[in-house]
């Protein structure tokens, strides 16, 4: 029996005499983790996190948190003797009198962006393979507000710097919070302290993007880890992979040093972009004031969409009286600012519980399903993603009637039409998409693949010879299981079961049919109920098997 090594021995020793800790080292440094590309997704969220600690930790340093109003005196020629805010003036002066300040705030943004785009690729992937199903559904969640409070974290470190663009999206922010109905007064109040722009509202956003969200943010990840440990990783169907199960490599050495490896790539990434690829130069843009603003303003993508919806929205206002204390509602901010954040987070947020009540299916699942195998939850996924690429795309409608030299007004009632079309026709697209692909599935599974050998039958015709597919791609594709279906049938008294009856009942049973139950058996032939003819390989006599 082979030694253990002095470098492992060592220190388990230490901590077993101490904290007896040496059963649960053994225990969870073996821990299997299973192996696929899509599984980093997720990782590549956590490094940037990271990457945002760090750098932000740097940036606290020197950056003033401020709206006292001084005399610009440094570095940057063409702004001297501008009168302009601490904040600004300090967000100059990291990026060109302090050492290595530019290449920090360009890594903390680039990072944040890689952030929250890795949270958006991570759901979608969790989204698609049903990895949010029993028992994750709380992990689920908690990844939900993760990505609410990442978009938090990202609107109020855009609006530090206060520059010109920071601050018009600043000032769409006020207008948004000022117009809801109740509460838009308090939550001014408490974000400006008083009248916009105020002398409190950098002071309590530094608060809130330092200390309050990445807090926050830090006990979900915490949580989000732990609770993926205990309850085990998803992973891809395949040979020898069952739901009691997990095939794959131990998390020391094999994923430690993997996850290692990938976390300096992603660092490589981003300080890569810092390096090479401006963003945000708030110097070219100015110091904010509330009487100028400029052309073009873009806020950074993840906002995209609430800009797009803003810009789509006509412009309706209900007008309950000059008596009331409601006044008016102005409806083209209320439902831009809550109605596509509403459907895009309440519907994840949500989806888990509405799936399981309309399949009934309450087991556990530990084996990811792939995309195509559940086609009505993968439209719905598409038809999620247009609706949100129209308002994000339509966010810079002004831009795109520069750029292609079209009217800015049919931009946006082509927008005004795509958001309900867009989002219909993705769904009937990749329905029949997925269905074509199950076909292809069924037809490997029925008659093989294509050799690239080509026979000759004995009435003339040439056939290429279709041979099994490989033992791996087969289990990956009989990975496949039928979507659940509740029961529905009546009993012999003509009685629907428990649940089903009253007009919920029959609505929920009517879903589950539409949703669930074998689009296109696997041992179909070619997916359209016969299979096709396959030469045998090594038939020297060419005879002809169905």
């Amino acid at each position: 029996m082979n030694a253990v090594p002095k470098g492992i021995a060592g220190p388990s020793s230490f901590l077993d005499d101490r904290l007896g800790a040496g059963n649960f080292l053994k225990r969870n440094l073996r821990k299997m983790f299973p192996d696929h590309w899509s599984f980093l997704l997720g990782e590549i969220a956590l490094y940037s996190f990271i990457i945002i600690l760090l750098t932000g930790t740097f940036l606290t340093f020197w950056y003033k948190p401020g709206m006292g109003h001084v005399m610009y005196d440094g570095s940057y020629a063409p702004l001297k003797g501008v009168m302009m805010s601490e904040a600004y003036a300090s967000s100059l002066e990291l990026s060109f009198d302090v050492r290595g300040g530019l290449l920090m705030r360009q890594m903390h943004h680039w990072a944040a962006l890689l952030f929250i785009a890795g949270m958006m690729v991570h759901a979608l992937r969790v989204f698609f393979t049903g990895a949010y199903r029993k028992p994750r559904e709380l992990n689920w969640l908690i990844g939900v507000l993760l990505l609410t409070l990442a978009l938090a974290a990202g609107l109020t470190g855009y609006s530090l710097p206060d520059d010109l663009l920071s601050g018009a999206g600043l000032r769409i922010t006020e207008g948004v919070a000022i117009s809801l109905p109740l509460v838009g007064t308090y939550i001014t109040f408490f974000l400006f302290g008083g009248e916009y722009p105020g002398e409190d509202v950098m002071s309590r956003f530094y608060s809130l993007h330092i200390l309050l969200i990445p807090g926050i943010i830090l006990a979900l990840v915490s949580a989000h880890m732990v609770l993926m440990w205990v309850q085990k990783h998803t992973q891809m169907p395949g040979k020898g992979r069952t739901n009691k199960n997990v095939v794959g490599a131990p998390f020391y050495p094999a994923f430690m040093a993997k996850a290692g490896a990938y976390f300096l790539f992603t660092f490589a990434v981003i300080a890569g972009l810092g390096t090479f690829a401006q963003i945000n130069p708030i110097w070219l843009f100015g110091p904010y004031t509330p009487a100028d603003i400029s052309a073009g303003s873009q806020p950074d993508f993840y906002m995209g969409f609430l800009e797009g919806s803003l810009r789509l929205m006509p412009s309706w206002e209900i007008n309950l009286g000059g008596t009331s204390h409601w006044g008016t509602l102005p409806m083209s901010v209320i439902i831009p600012a809550l109605v596509p954040m509403g459907i895009i987070m309440t519907g994840l947020a949500l989806y888990p519980f509405l799936e399981q009540w309309i399949t009934g299916d309450r087991r556990e699942h530990h084996i990811a399903d792939r995309p195509r195998n559940n086609p009505h939850r993968t439209s719905i996924g598409i038809s999620a993603i247009t609706f949100y690429g129209v308002l994000w795309l339509l966010g810079a409608n002004d831009e795109l009637a520069s750029f292609f030299h079209v009217s800015l007004n049919w931009t946006t009632y082509i927008g005004r039409v795509m958001i309900f079309v867009g989002p219909a026709l993705a769904y009937m697209i990749t329905y029949r998409m997925c269905l074509g692909l199950q076909r292809s599935d069924a037809s490997v599974i029925g008659h093989g693949v294509e050799s690239g050998v080509i026979k000759r039958l004995p009435h003339g015709e040439f056939i290429e010879v279709h041979t099994p597919p490989a033992d791996d791609i087969e289990a990956h594709m009989r990975g496949k299981e039928p979507v659940r279906q509740v029961e529905v049938d009546e009993d012999a008294a003509g009685i629907p079961p428990k649940g089903m009856r009253g007009p919920l009942g029959k609505l929920r049973g009517r879903m589950s049919k539409a949703y669930g139950g074998e689009k296109i058996p696997l041992d179909d032939g070619d997916g359209h109920g016969h299979g096709h003819a396959e030469i045998e390989s090594g038939d020297d006599d060419k005879s002809l098997t169905h």
